[in-house]
């Protein structure tokens, strides 16, 4: 079994994480906040920072950022949880937040069923942090967006990030 890139690992399966002041960066950089409702790249209904609206939720006045930071959190918390649920392997700081912020974007349904959880789950870090950056496609065709956000996080999965922000 391989070691988790960036050195020793932070986090033992089972132990609660959360998510850093990079991870969190990384997510309101790749959001930005947008007051009003918004289609997505995937044409579902958005506002604030990604918080993908559900049924029951209408902001017919827009949100202030305010309100948009509170969403965020609970969005968050809810990556973080599924992240803790479907890894079972040891993880660094900077994995932890990498897929945090996968399923922040792309739902913990897709970390499920992914190749990238299966190779992590199988200890094979260096491939897990590699399937990072085939999640890059929207509506048929390379994302630009996605395809920096995808370097960004296989960037916090080696500790490239941490050792730039240290």
């Amino acid at each position: 079994m391989e070691l988790p890139a960036g050195g020793e690992a932070i986090r033992r399966p089972g132990e609660m994480m959360q998510l850093s002041v990079l991870g969190l960066d990384l997510i309101r950089r790749s959001e930005g906040f947008r007051g009003r409702m918004y289609l997505d790249v995937a044409g579902i209904a958005t506002i604030g920072y990604g918080h993908r609206l559900l049924a029951q939720e209408a902001y017919p006045n827009g949100i202030a950022e305010v309100q948009a930071e509170k969403l965020l959190a609970g969005d968050v918390r809810q990556a973080e949880q599924a992240v803790e649920r479907l890894v079972k392997v040891a993880l660094t700081q900077g994995q932890f937040d990498a897929l945090t912020d996968f399923c922040f974007n792309l739902g913990a349904g897709r970390l499920a069923s992914s190749t990238l959880l299966k190779a992590l789950n199988g200890g094979r870090y260096e491939a897990a942090g590699e399937q990072l950056l085939r999640w890059d496609i929207a509506g048929g065709a390379v994302c630009p967006g996605l395809k920096a956000r995808r370097q960004a996080e296989f960037q916090l999965w080696g500790g490239a990030a941490e050792q730039t922000a240290a």
